[in-house]
């Protein structure tokens, strides 16, 4: 986040119509992760494009992403609107399963209200899993909509290996029955499909064809082997060690803990190769350190940890001066930039097999996926990659395919065209 307050100024209404009066809403209240970046991607692709979008956000949007709200402040046509301190304390807490089902609810009839004091042509909902169900049970909206489906998992019986629990069948059960009635609404124009091989599998649960594959977008600039070498000198990363990489929040779901407890199983001559490198914020450091305490009793492993926020400008050297990227998620369900980042430095990954990131892997060749719930399977993978000088199953052309894939002009294309484009009756 950048650490400069700049004044904000919106824009009036008359600033952000199109002559025709029409304008698009994207409407996203989250303030963490991807969110403020997917918004930057699409203002600058309006800055190249005749457009008129406003930004609906929360409150504290404005404060925490001041590099975001000045890029739209520069941007004609573009407005940033967020929802008033009031009506965001009025929303329920997400602390129960009840508050956050109610809050989906209250946060719905915000939007509603809001595209009407706006007159919006069309909403765009940022992250629409969470409004699947009051849109199962009748919501609305006075205009067309679509929104960014980050998180399908019925179709995952389609996927190799896939062995579901009881829980994840009840759950693609519910999600196929609700997403026949979302499917069906009568102001529902696109979903956009970060999972691209979810879309066949949508389209046959809706009348007419409304699934569009999109990119997760990366902006990936690399950065001069100088700079490179400035971060691994200061990391103290020792020169014989090949870095294994492990990026992002550090906590449960990412598989930290599993990464770190692998380390046990590897032989002593393979842990003098290797540094393990920990970036990211963390809530659970302590844990963190337990574990590492304990496998450094025995294990001449280097591990480094940097638990702090890494300036946008820097994170590709972290990728770049990595010879494996760990990507150990539980059992997650989704995309995960981090295979893209990996992809776009060159470097293999070392995933989970579950669901769309071990399809990933294994269609794209990006690396080598394992059980990741299960520390010896990663030790496994690890011992399969310090072993292999060929640095485990990885194309070098797939990589670059995958990466071309999920560049940013094209996650803005898409969802603008898809918006414009009318839908095929079938």
């Amino acid at each position: 986040m950048v650490e400069r307050s700049p004044s904000v100024c919106f824009p009036n209404q008359s600033a952000v119509a199109s002559p025709s009066g029409k304008t698009t809403v994207l409407f996203d209240l989250s303030v963490r992760g991807h969110h403020p970046s997917y918004l930057r991607h699409l203002i600058e692709y309006v800055r190249r494009h005749d457009r008129a979008i406003a930004l609906v956000v929360s409150p504290s949007f404005v404060t925490e992403h001041p590099d975001v709200v000045e890029l739209a402040n520069e941007t004609a046509r573009t407005r940033v609107v967020p929802i008033s301190e009031e009506e965001f304390a009025a929303l329920p807490s997400r602390n129960s399963k009840w508050g956050r089902l109610r809050r989906y609810f209250d946060e719905w009839e915000l939007l509603r209200r809001t595209a009407e004091r706006l007159e919006a042509a069309h909403c765009v909902v940022m992250y629409f899993d969470t409004y699947l169900l009051p849109l199962a049970l009748g919501a609305s909206l006075p205009c067309p909509f679509s929104g960014i489906y980050f998180r399908p998992t019925f179709h995952y019986h389609q996927f190799f290996g896939d062995r579901p629990s009881r829980k994840e069948q009840l759950q693609r059960w519910r999600e196929t029955l609700v997403l026949k009635r979302v499917l069906r609404h009568p102001n529902l124009h696109r979903m956009l499909c970060l999972d691209r091989f979810s879309v066949e599998a949508v389209d046959r649960l809706s009348p007419t064809p409304k699934a569009v594959p999109l990119p997760d977008p990366l902006d990936f600039h690399p950065v001069s082997d100088e700079r490179v070498s400035q971060i691994r000198a200061g990391l103290g990363i020792e020169p014989q060690r090949r870095v294994a990489l492990l990026f992002g929040a550090l906590n449960e779901r990412k598989g930290v803990l599993q990464a770190i407890a692998s380390l046990r199983q590897l032989p002593p001559e393979l842990c003098q190769q290797l540094c393990v490198l920990l970036v990211g914020e963390s809530r659970i450091v302590d844990r963190i350190e337990a574990e590492i305490a304990e496998v450094q009793i025995d294990r001449p492993v280097q591990i480094l940890q940097q638990y702090e926020f890494v300036p946008e400008a820097d994170v590709p050297a972290y990728f770049q001066l990595s010879d494996l990227v760990l990507a150990p998620y539980q059992r997650h369900v989704g995309m995960s930039g981090i295979l893209i980042w990996a992809a776009a430095a060159g470097k293999p990954v070392l995933s989970s097999d579950y669901g769309l990131m071990g399809e990933l892997v294994r269609r794209y060749h990006l690396g080598i996926s394992v059980d990741s719930t299960n520390s010896d399977a990663i030790a496994r993978g690890l011992t399969q990659w310090l072993l292999d000088k060929n640095n485990i199953s990885c194309i070098e052309s797939s990589l670059d395919a995958f990466a071309l894939e999920n560049v940013a002009e094209e996650f803005a294309r898409v969802i603008f065209e898809a918006v414009d484009e009318p839908l095929r009756r079938v």
